[in-house]
């Protein structure tokens, strides 16, 4: 072989290694764009999705980096899932409350006589568990890859009064206008004589100032993120309905991404389902903020057996109308998971 014949080969060589590596490089790091519209102020929800990006971002750099917007910078709450099925996002941490009607299967976090047994069997709800894996399968059907739903549900959302219209009893609720996000809770709240008002959270300080509404059906986070314990004279613990927080991804999306990152999200997702629910429900609702709410004078009311039995019967058509939406079987056993009567 002379000179040029060897040099030549030598480039060959080089040449088709770069075009063996170039798809590597091409694919050896992952941009995800993130997005939710909670905001920091809300700490207690915050801690699990900033919790995750870190995750995510410390674990394999090399592989994936998420580009992250909290507070609705990027795109609104209404505006997420949108976004995410068209591909302006890759991933979004969403309430489930709020895509409820987009999503149905996610009714399951919601319905009034569930989700008191749910919030107090968070292992229920976690990766891997028979429910999880059955919202995750009919969301599977939607297109969408559900990664976690933060482990267990938030504690359930009460009714928050104002001094000028408390409402203390489930007679109180009649004739009051009452915010309220969820489909789920709206209807128990109309069924008891309630006006249901969907006014976003960022809104509802001034909407209780000046009487817009009476009450708003919220949980503590919310109360706390927004002040609205400055607006609040009582709380009346009926639980007409609860939230997860949910990381959702398109499925294509997910399933085009290199192992590397996607053992890197998982280990994020993993951390989330461990922490995220439970933090919030523990170390801020319970141990920060309701001591705070009752020492500042709100008024806190626990309904009785009786409220109890109302409530249950009112949630019957709940129940019944959101079963038959995401189909018999399907709806039927997700409440027997729910409720422990089924494994």
């Amino acid at each position: 072989m002379n000179r040029r014949t060897l040099l030549a080969a030598v480039s060959a060589v080089a040449v088709g290694a770069a075009l063996a590596a170039a798809p590597l490089a091409a694919r050896a790091q992952e941009t995800i764009t993130g997005v939710t519209y909670i905001p920091p102020s809300y700490e207690d929800l915050a801690f699990g999705y900033q919790g995750f990006v870190e995750r995510v971002n410390e674990a394999n750099p090399d592989a994936v980096t998420i580009d992250f917007y909290d507070s609705g910078r990027l795109v609104s709450a209404d505006e997420q899932l949108p976004a995410l099925r068209s591909g302006n996002i890759d991933l979004m941490f969403h309430t489930t409350s709020y895509v409820t009607r987009s999503l149905p299967i996610l009714g399951i976090t919601g319905l009034p006589g569930v989700v008191e047994d749910l919030y107090e069997h968070p292992e229920r709800l976690k990766r891997g568990s028979p429910l999880f894996e059955l919202v995750r399968d009919e969301l599977a059907k939607q297109g969408l890859e559900l990664l976690s739903l933060g482990g267990g549900l938030m504690e359930p959302e009460y009714i928050w009064s104002t001094e000028a219209a408390p409402v203390t009893s489930i007679e109180d609720i009649d004739g009051k206008r009452i915010r309220v996000v969820s489909f789920e809770a709206t209807n128990v709240v109309e069924d008891f004589g309630g006006a249901a008002v969907r006014i976003p959270s960022s809104e509802l300080y001034l909407a209780m100032q000046r009487g817009t509404v009476d009450a708003a059906v919220a949980n503590i986070s919310t109360i706390n993120g927004r002040d609205l314990n400055e607006q609040t004279a009582a709380v009346y613990k009926l639980p007409l309905t609860s939230f997860s927080i949910g990381i959702f991804m398109q499925k294509d999306r997910w399933d085009a991404l290199p192992q590397e990152a996607k053992d890197a999200i998982l280990e994020g997702a993993e951390w989330f389902d461990a922490e995220s629910a439970k933090a919030a429900n523990t170390e801020y609702f319970e141990a920060k903020y309701w001591p705070a709410f009752e020492e500042a004078g709100i008024e806190v009311i626990e309904p009785d057996e009786a409220a109890m039995q109302r409530l249950e019967e009112a949630s019957q058509d709940v129940r019944e109308a959101w079963v038959q939406e995401v189909g018999e079987d399907v709806g039927n056993r997700a409440i027997a998971l729910a409720l422990g009567e089924e494994s």
